[in-house]
């Protein structure tokens, strides 16, 4: 398959070197000219994937009409920030109808769109409702895809045909795809561990022990659960590799951006200073308030997040925040459970 991933940072790097490996016909595309003449002179991507060398074959541009047009399937790897921006650049292209019907479009970036809220399978669809469109997500770091370390992930479309094209282009055998229906719940999970990893990160920071990260963790998931099964998602997606699984491995990975972001946030670092010093798109950061304004519209409460909010642009102390979560009014952990009675 003919295919050009949009960004090439190190996620959008790792999967074009894997679709490489499986045969496809690749091309990366970065919007920043000078970077992208870099790699294509070096094939290397920099301080973010150091030991990642792109073959020969896999071509490297900065001319978004030329990738457009040319490929059936568009990988959009650009942040969160940036998806409705690159979606509307498609629909400025005036392709015909049946060029953009022949497109799928695989996000596998995370996040949720602060001035609509709405989910970012749901922000490509609005720019490109023609084009087919999945996700792809799970618990995945660049860095150990692009050394073929196994891995499993989901992919995600409201037709199963797509979601199974999806699977059949990514999967091999370091690489396991499994598919699911449920975009509201692996998006929501996807885009929501990275604000709880943050709260993770702030707990490392302060010093914390392995039973704080596992009460966060676990609230965690049941946080974000209550809000994908209030907009229609299935419990079960939270549960998998989408939900518990992505937030396992943010909350508790050395190459996580948002983890190390607020590990140095409870150490004392303003928020400037900690998304300075990692360097790269912190999307728990951009997530956050977009979370927070989700969960009040629908009436979900979700303490954890609103205490990660308080604490990026509240002024907050994270210590503070973590004392206030512990003193919260007293309740049963599962609230559909009943007990027992004669």
């Amino acid at each position: 398959m003919k295919v050009g991933v949009l960004g090439a940072g190190s996620w959008g790097a790792a999967l074009a070197n894997h679709l490489e490996k499986n045969g496809h016909e690749v091309t990366l595309w970065g919007h920043r000219e000078e970077r992208m003449n870099l790699i294509r002179e070096t094939r290397m991507i920099g301080e973010s994937l150091p030991g990642l060398r792109l073959p020969e074959s896999i071509e490297v541009t900065s001319d978004f009409s030329e990738i457009v047009r040319e490929k059936e399937l568009l990988v959009f790897a650009v942040p969160s920030t940036a998806i409705r921006e690159t979606a509307r650049k498609i629909a400025l292209l005036q392709l015909t109808e049946e060029e953009l019907r022949q497109k799928t479009i695989v996000s596998v970036a995370k996040g949720i769109e602060e001035s609509t809220l709405l989910r970012l399978s749901q922000v490509i669809a609005e720019e490109l409702p023609l084009c087919q469109v999945a996700v792809l997500c799970g618990p995945s770091h660049a860095e150990e895809v692009a050394q073929s370390l196994p891995t499993a992930l989901v992919a995600g479309a409201s037709e199963q045909e797509t979601a199974e094209r999806i699977q059949n282009v990514f999967m091999n055998e370091y690489l396991r795809v499994y598919t699911s229906p449920d975009l509201i719940g692996m998006e929501l999970g996807g885009a929501l561990k990275n604000v709880i990893a943050l709260a993770a990160g702030m707990a490392d920071g302060l010093g914390y022990g392995d039973n704080t990260k596992a009460a966060l963790i676990t609230r965690g998931v049941a946080e974000i659960t209550r809000l994908a099964v209030q907009l229609g998602g299935a419990p079960e997606t939270l549960s998998g590799l989408t939900g518990i699984g992505d937030l396992i491995v943010t909350c508790e990975s050395r190459h996580s951006r948002n983890r190390k972001a607020g590990m140095l946030i409870g150490q004392g670092r303003t928020v400037e200073e900690a998304l300075a010093e990692v360097g790269m798109v912190v999307e728990g950061v951009n997530c956050a308030r977009a979370a927070k304004l989700l969960a009040e519209k629908e009436g979900v409460p979700m303490p954890i997040i609103t205490a990660v909010n308080e604490v990026l642009f509240s002024g907050k102390s994270a210590a503070d925040a973590v004392r206030e979560l512990m003193i919260r009014d007293k309740r049963s952990e599962h609230s559909r459970l009943r007990w027992k009675t004669d």
